[in-house]
C-alpha cells in the first residue's frame, strides 16, 4: 500500500492542517501495517506556477529542450508519477482567501493531465483514477462547510477529483479556527475524533 502525504500550509509548526494530516497518515498506517509513506511539502519545495513555459517545455521534442525545459519536464513527470503510483493520497488543504493555497493549485495542475489522469471521449470526459482513495484535511479560520463560501475550496476539490475519476473521496474538517481558543480547541478535538473513528480497527 503506497500513501502519498501532501502538505500545503505556509504556517509550519503552527499549521492545523499539518497536524491533522499527520494524524490521518498515522491512523491509516496503524491499520495498514504495510503502508509505504511518501511525503511532499509543497510550501518548502514549491512547484512553479503553471505557465506558458510549462506548456512550451512539454510541447518541445526532447532533443530540442534547453536545460530549463528539461528540468521542468522531469519535475512535472516525477510529480505526476508520484501521484499515479499512490493508492492513497492524504492532502492538507487549508483555506486561504476562500480557496486552496496556490502551492496546492500548482500541484493539481501537474496531476490533471489529459491521457494520464483523465481523457476525453465521444461521450465526454472520463476520469482514470478511480482506483485511488483521497483524504482531504480541510481547515479554515471561518465556518464554510456547506456554505456558498466553500465553492473555491471544498466544492472545487470535489469537482476536481471527481473529474479525474476519484469516487473514494473523504474530508476531515476543522473550521472556525480563528474564532477563539475554545472554538479552535473544539474544532481540533472534533477532527481528531473523526479521524480516530474513520480508522478504528
Amino acid at each position: 500500500m503506497k500513501l502519498l502525504h501532501i502538505d500545503s500550509s505556509i504556517l509550519g509548526d503552527h499549521s492545523a492542517s499539518r497536524q491533522l494530516s499527520r494524524s490521518v497518515v498515522e491512523a491509516f498506517s496503524a491499520v495498514e501495517a504495510d503502508t509505504q509513506v511518501t511525503y511532499r511539502d509543497l510550501a518548502s519545495e514549491a512547484l512553479g506556477h503553471f505557465s506558458a513555459g510549462t506548456l512550451a517545455a512539454a510541447g518541445t521534442p526532447e532533443e530540442g529542450r534547453d536545460a530549463a525545459q528539461k528540468q521542468e519536464v522531469l519535475g512535472n513527470e516525477a510529480t505526476l508519477q508520484q501521484f499515479l503510483d499512490a493508492d492513497v493520497v492524504v492532502i492538507g488543504a487549508p483555506m486561504y482567501n476562500f480557496t486552496i493555497p496556490s502551492q496546492l493549485k500548482a500541484w493539481i495542475d501537474r496531476i490533471t493531465v489529459a491521457g494520464r489522469t483523465f481523457r476525453y471521449t465521444e461521450t465526454g470526459p472520463e476520469g482514470l483514477c478511480g482506483d485511488k482513495q483521497v483524504i482531504i484535511v480541510s481547515t479554515a479560520g471561518g465556518l464554510h462547510v456547506g456554505q456558498p463560501t466553500s465553492v473555491g475550496h471544498e466544492d472545487f476539490l470535489k469537482v476536481l477529483f471527481g473529474f479525474i475519476g476519484v469516487t473514494n473521496l473523504k474530508f476531515v474538517f476543522a473550521h472556525g479556527l480563528a474564532y477563539g481558543d475554545e472554538p479552535r480547541a473544539n474544532a481540533m478535538t472534533a477532527a481528531q475524533k473523526q479521524i480516530a473513528e474513520a480508522f478504528a480497527a
